[in-house]
């Protein structure tokens, strides 16, 4: 996996992935940016609720549970230091559909949590205390 990230000016920096895809990040106006996209820690948080996600949904599809929405909602705490790094956060994952099993999903989530979610368990093993969460919804 390769990556470059490219100063723009003040806290602005583009993104761009070995795959081609770019994307924006930039501070707040109080540290020099512009406050006009997402923060290089936001998109740390928000890449580990996709890496999770896509587990579940996939562990889902799998087993044949009939979902017509899923989302993570994330939450996270920083250290009051510097450096500022995650303490702990919370995937909380909220799946709609019909019929959908309570326990199919907590096998997901828990799959995603201890053996699939290469960003999690980074953290994880890092010292970030990562909780997992669940709700079913019917359609």
């Amino acid at each position: 996996m390769k990556g470059t990230v490219k100063w723009m000016d003040g806290a602005m920096f583009v993104a761009e992935s070995g795959s081609g895809h770019t994307v924006v990040m930039d501070g707040p106006e109080e540290l020099g940016g512009r406050n006009q996209s997402l923060r290089p820690m936001e998109m740390l948080l928000l890449g580990t609720g996709g890496c999770a996600i896509y587990d579940v949904i996939a562990m889902l599809k799998k087993s044949r549970q009939q979902v017509t929405d899923c989302r993570v909602e994330l939450q996270a705490e920083r250290v009051d230091a510097v450096p500022a790094v995650f303490e702990s956060m919370n995937l909380h994952f909220v799946v709609t559909g019909h019929g959908v099993k309570e326990s199919q999903v907590r096998r997901a989530v828990e799959l995603s949590a201890e053996k699939y979610c290469s960003a999690s368990i980074m953290l994880s093993k890092a010292g970030v205390r990562v909780s997992h969460s669940f709700a079913v919804e019917e359609a």
